[in-house]
């Protein structure tokens, strides 16, 4: 599986959950957050889906999006630990914690790997 099927999906959950949190609770703070680390990841998604087009990998949108998903998943799982709520906390840790595994397996078997030419 190719890192960028699961960056851009995972960057639009994180976008709609940032606007979410801001419709219904006014949270700046989530609408920021979300959005901000959605773009990232979409953007990143897209670098390496671009790249895949022309048969390279783009380690710098694989870093982007490690370091993103790391991030969140810490953040997000000490806000967990000091509010115990699910939601959102609990769901975006969890899910980040899953996509930070993933991009690290993908750094460590050399990143998107491309089929072999049928003659």
């Amino acid at each position: 599986m190719h890192d960028f099927c699961f960056t851009i999906p995972y960057g639009f959950v994180l976008m709609l959950g940032g606007l979410i949190g801001y419709a219904n609770k006014g949270s700046l703070v989530s609408l920021v957050g979300g959005s901000g680390a959605g773009l990232l990841l979409i953007l990143a998604g897209y670098l390496s889906l671009g790249s895949f087009k022309k048969k390279k990998n783009s380690y710098f949108a694989l870093i982007l999006e490690t370091v993103t998903a790391t991030g969140l998943t810490y953040v997000m799982g000490q806000r967990y630990m000091e509010t115990s709520k699910v939601m959102p906390a609990g769901i975006v840790a969890g899910i980040s914690a899953f996509m930070t595994a993933f991009y690290v397996y993908k750094v460590a078997t050399g990143g998107n790997h491309f089929p072999a030419k049928v003659e």
